[in-house]
Formats: structure tokens, sequence, C-alpha cells
């Protein structure tokens, strides 16, 4: 509904002079549409009639468009609209109208209405808790882990009791000692956005907004380094096995955070399936909590099926508070709490949550990764769709072909799994929206439903949800997803140090190398190249591939051995026979830049031949038999050349930079075959870290 009749106001609508055919258009829709203007064309649309008028002068429209235009630290000036004019240079005689906008009658918006509502609503009624979330005082380091870790959230008291931050992280202390320090703002703006602490607090005291501005600071402590200085993180939280990386390596884990009124984070899953603690040291904060694999009403999980990014689309924790929770049945709510100042909460990996400031707050939060929740991020991490979809979203993640009486088939039957293809670009997981039910009964049938269905077959455990896991696709030579906390070469480093500096858990990370890199699988193949070539066996140290490159690498002994995987077997093939060709040619005309190239000891073709490993020797000339069937034979082959040497490579190369529409070489008879290469272990340091 997007207007009132005029005879329940005695007023002609204006809606259908003013709007003309986009009067079929629900409000909502329009602003989406001028809000993809800039400042400039929405003041002349605002011109055109009464209506667009109204609707060019809303706030919410002004803030987008201002905040999707900031080029350097945002200043606020008293409203939107005068703010984005002033980033447009406009003149004074353009901007001084804003202040005394002008009124119309005859025109109804429930959209219009409801943003207002929120925009203007207070919070002193949001302190209510149902005590389901748990609190507790002087947990111990034992009680935790047994109790909590890894498991569900909880409320602690008294971890933050003795640090300097508990008196000096208020708005005046923060002012006066940090007042010109400018911190990153979230924001839903693909801008990464800064305001100076004093422009901010001047913005809190007069906003009304229904998504207010939040400072959410990853960078604080490079920008303010005082702050680290007074908190530390709790006793219970000490394990983190990113700490292994240094500070520029490690993907963002500590956040300051800083909103007004009605701020918040809305509905999310943490990074990589990490987990959480948040320490409130001034204002109250309203908690809500799903389990994971419970998509909250109101949310759409977006999964792309070529790199396994997820996106989340979900309304303002304030929308969601006032607009879905009213609806919900008791046994579909949410665990709930308030958060009081100096209480620490706790979130689990996997859990959906959503935090409403119901007054100006400052917190201090940490993700983490430890050994109860490490194997869910290498998981995460895995190349696939299919098991980031079910971590986030359950059952909801897989078409309705999946169930059987209840059960998942795969479940019922561990050693032949068979979940549907999701053929789609993007895998949409989306709750009920209410407004289409007016009685809500679907909603609360259909919400029962699907929260008795996670219960009975939805179970985050590794062993469960690694079955998900896509086992075509490779780590090597898959896309990386934009959504990884980390990056791809960065998260194989992140193993190899674990594994040298944590060797009393090296089982452990065994098992997250292998859902991550398919480790096992990469062991195998070079255990049989060594044991081919007569090298020794890789070492319990030698287990895990090092470096920074794009391919399987393995030190052996005073050996180093690659496998060729990147981009795909015609890629691999062509890289393998450029270098064997490049080291040819240096030691034909005894360049004296051989000194500073490996040696190479032996190179071929490894090769699954009806469940067995099979491996050709082959030093870059010719084509092999198990290449030849692929139908990889180069247009230009030469029997005694090298048929995949650097020209080959570059045209190979050129025709695929070239051909929008090219594809390599991937069928079922070409997905177990590795070309390699053994070479003499150098000494010193990679390239790369130079």
């Amino acid at each position: 509904m997007t207007e009132i009749s005029e005879t329940h106001t005695g007023l002609k609508d204006r809606r259908a002079d003013a709007l003309g055919d986009l009067r079929l258009l629900p409000d909502e829709i329009i602003l989406a549409i001028l809000a993809s203007l800039g400042a400039r064309d929405v003041s002349r649309v605002a011109c055109v009639s009464s209506v667009m008028y109204i609707l060019c002068n809303e706030e919410p429209l002004w803030m987008s468009i201002c905040l999707n235009n900031v080029k350097d630290h945002l200043q606020y000036k008293g409203s939107w609209k005068k703010t984005a004019l002033l980033q447009e240079h406009m003149p004074n005689g353009y901007i001084e109208p804003c202040e005394k906008p002008l009124h119309f009658d005859g025109f109804n918006s429930l959209f219009l209405y409801r943003r207002l509502y929120r925009c203007h609503t207070t919070l002193d009624g949001f302190t209510f808790d149902n005590g389901k979330a748990e609190r507790r005082k002087d947990l111990s380091l034992e009680e935790f882990c047994h109790e909590y870790d890894g498991k569900k959230p909880v409320l602690l008291a008294g971890l933050g009791d003795t640090w300097p931050a508990r008196s000096t992280w208020t708005t005046d202390q923060l002012l006066l000692n940090y007042g010109d320090t400018a911190f990153k703002i979230s924001q839903r703006s693909s801008r990464k956005i800064t305001m100076k602490f004093k422009d901010y607090v001047s913005y809190m005291k007069v906003q009304h907004d229904e998504d207010p501005l939040y400072i959410f600071d990853d960078k604080f402590g490079e920008v303010a380094p005082g702050l680290l200085k007074d908190y530390s993180v709790p006793r219970l939280f000490q394990e983190d096995f990113f700490d292994v990386l240094d500070r520029d390596q490690r993907p963002p884990f500590r956040w300051l955070i800083i909103g007004p009124e009605r701020s918040g984070a809305s509905w999310h899953v943490d990074p990589a399936l990490t987990s959480a603690w948040n320490t409130l040291l001034c204002g109250r904060k309203r908690w809500a909590l799903y389990p994971p694999g419970r998509v909250p009403t109101g949310v759409t999980v977006h999964v792309n099926e070529e790199d396994g990014d997820v996106n989340i689309e979900t309304p303002s924790s304030l929308q969601w508070w006032l607009d879905f929770y009213p609806l919900l049945a008791d046994e579909d709510k949410p665990i709930e709490c308030t958060q009081l100042p100096g209480e620490t909460i706790y979130v689990p990996s996997g859990w959906w949550h959503c935090v409403l400031n119901l007054e100006t707050t400052i917190a201090v939060t940490q993700n983490f990764v430890n050994s109860k929740n490490f194997e869910f991020v290498c998981l995460d991490m895995a190349p696939g769709y299919h098991h980031k979809g079910v971590c986030r979203a359950g059952m909801l993640a897989l078409d309705k072909g999946s169930f059987e009486n209840g059960k998942i088939d795969a479940f019922c039957d561990k050693d032949g799994l068979n979940y549907p293809d999701l053929t789609r670009k993007e895998k949409r997981v989306r709750t009920y929206q209410p407004g289409k039910d007016p009685d809500n009964q679907s909603a609360r049938n259909g919400a029962c439903k699907s929260y008795d269905l996670w219960n009975q077959d939805f179970y985050y455990d590794i062993n469960f949800l690694s079955m998900f896991l896509d086992q075509e696709k490779d780590h090597y030579s898959s896309l990386w997803s934009s959504s990884n906390c980390i990056g791809q070469r960065e998260m194989r480093e992140w193993l190899c140090k674990l594994w040298v500096g944590k060797p009393g858990m090296r089982e452990l990370i065994w098992k997250g190398a292998c859902l991550a890199l398919n480790a096992g699988k990469w062991l195998e193949c070079t255990a049989q190249i060594c044991a081919f070539h007569g090298l020794p066996p890789p070492t319990d140290d030698e287990r895990l591939p090092v470096g920074t490159g794009s391919n399987p690498v393995y030190l052996i002994s005073d050996s180093v051995v690659k496998l060729f995987v990147e981009g795909g077997l015609e890629a691999s093939i062509h890289s393998l026979g450029a270098e064997l060709e490049f080291y040819s040619l240096l030691c034909k005309v005894n360049s004296p830049l051989k000194d500073h190239v490996p040696d190479v000891l032996a190179s071929g073709i490894l090769f699954l031949d009806n469940g067995s490993y099979t491996i050709v020797p082959w030093d870059g000339k010719g084509v092999p038999d198990v290449i030849a069937k692929c139908n990889l034979v180069p247009a230009k082959c030469m029997e005694d050349g090298f048929s995949f040497g650097v020209w080959s490579k570059k045209d190979f190369e050129y025709k695929k930079a070239g051909a929008s529409t090219y594809e390599s070489i991937s069928s079922a008879e070409c997905a177990g075959i590795w070309p390699y290469i053994i070479t003499k272990r150098c000494k010193g340091k990679i390239f790369a870290h130079l």
C-alpha cells in the first residue's frame, strides 16, 4: 500500500497528476531510481511536480546521494541535502532554501511514513530481556571451553574491569584526546568514508537517521595507538591462530565501535566463520542471535556459484526489530539480551547476530580463530559454494530434491553423498517477507517448520558440513572469493606458519589444510613422484606445500617438487613446457644466467589411470600420449621440438586473452593429470620475501 484514498482525507490525491505514468511504481522504487542520480540531477527533478518535490527532499535519499559521492573526510552540515550540495560546491543561494522546504497536502505514502517513523523513534522501551541468553561471572577457562566455546553465546561480566578503557572511553574523554583523529565509518556505501571524531560527535548530537553513521574502524590501532594500551584481550580468548601472521598480513580482526541510538549491525555471520568477543564500555546494546543455519526472517543469502562469494541482503537492525520481530511466533524468536556497560558477549562461529544500539555506545571487539573453530574457518575458505550456503543457511541452501522423509540422503548414507547441482549463477535463500499474508499464518507455520527441520537435519559439525564440499573444485585452479577474509597465497602461508609454529597441534592443522587446500591429495601426488624418482618420502615437517606461488611446491630434502595445476591442464602443460625450453636454451648457449637458475633434476606427467597413479617422464619435447588423448596437440607441433614451449605458451595466452568465450580443456579425462618438475633446492629467501 503506497497511498491513502482521497475519500478518507477529503483532499484530492496529487499522485496521479504529479507523477503521470510513474504513479504505477511504488514509492520505494522511485526513490531507488532517484538514489542513482547525482545531487544536481535530483535537484532538477524536484522541480518537475509537487510529489517529485516531496520525494526528492527526503533526507534518507540525500544521505545515500551524499555517501556515494564523498571524496574526502565527511563533515555533516546539519542536513544531508545541505551536506550533499556543499560537496558539489553549490552557491549559498541554492542551499539556503533547503532550510525552508515547501509543504503540500493531498499526498500520502505509507513507505515514507514508516521510514520517517524509524528516523525519529526512540528506543527507551527496548530494555526487556527474555532471559534466553546466559549471564556468567568469574567463569574459568576450563568452564568456558567445556560449556560455551564453539557451542553457544554467553554474556560475561568482569572481564574488562581492570581496563583503563572502562573510565577513559567516554565520548567526552575520546573527544578531548582524539578529536582530530579520523576514523572509518561503516555504512552501506561502496566508498571508504572517514570522519574526524569531533565532526562525528557533532553529527551524533543532531542526527535523525534510520540507520545512522557508525564508527567501525579496524585500523584504530594505527591511527590512535594509545587506544590499544587501554584494553587487553580477555583471558578466555587468548588463543588466536592468526597471531602467527605479521600485522600487515593478518586479516582485519579488531574494531573500535561507536554509534548513536538506532545505529547498529544488521544480520550477519562473522567473516570466515570466526568467533568473536565484544566488550561494551559505555551505553546499552540490544542483541539478537540465531544458531548456525537458521536464517533470520527478512534476510536473503546470496552465494555465487563461480567463486563462492557470499552476500547477505538484510534490513537495517532497527527496521528488523520494528517490522519483522513483532510478527515472529514465540518459538521462532531469537536468543536475545541487552548488553550493559562492562559486559562482554561471546559469539561462537557461524552464529547469526544483529545488534541495535539503544543509546550512544562505545565498544571494542575482536574476531579470532582457535582450536574449536579452526576447521570451520578452513572449510569456509575451501573452493566451491555448496558448503558456504549450507554453513549459513542450513538446509534452505539445498533444493527440495535433497530431502526425503525429512532426512538428507547424504546424511543417511555418508558413503554416497548426492546433493543437487545448483546450476544458477547465484543461489538465493530467502525467508518469508511479511506483508503479503495479513494474518501472518503462513509465516509462522513456515518458520516453525524450517526451525524443526533445522533441529532434525542440520548439524554444525565439521564432518557433516564437509560432505558438501565440491570435490571437483580445486584451491589452486578455482576463483578466490572476494568475501574471504584473507588472500589465497596468504592463507597458504598462514597454514605453513602454523605447521612450523605449533607442532603440538599438527593433527588439527592437517585436518584444516585438507579442507582448505585438499592437502592430502597433493601430498599423495608428491609421494608418488618421490618414489618414482628415488627421492626420500616427505617427512612430517614437509607435508604442507610451501611458498606463495600459484602451484603446490614441496621441499623434499635437497630437492624441490613443483606440480603445475594453475589454470587447468592446458595452462599447466604450457607452463612446464616453457620452463623446460628456457632451461634447455640456457644450457645450450652456456649462459651465465644458468648459475642463478635451479638445476632441473627431472620432469614428467603424473596421472590417474583406472584409479592408480602412473608417471611418464617428459623433458618438454614432443607430445606425450596422455596429453594427445586430451586433444591438446598444438597447431604447430614439432615431434623433436618443444611443442608446448615459450612460443606455444604465448600463442595460447593470446588466444585466451583475445577470445571472450575461450574455454580451456576441462573434461573428466583430463581432470587427474598433473605436469611436474623437480629442481635442486636453493638457499636463501624467495623473491616475494626480499
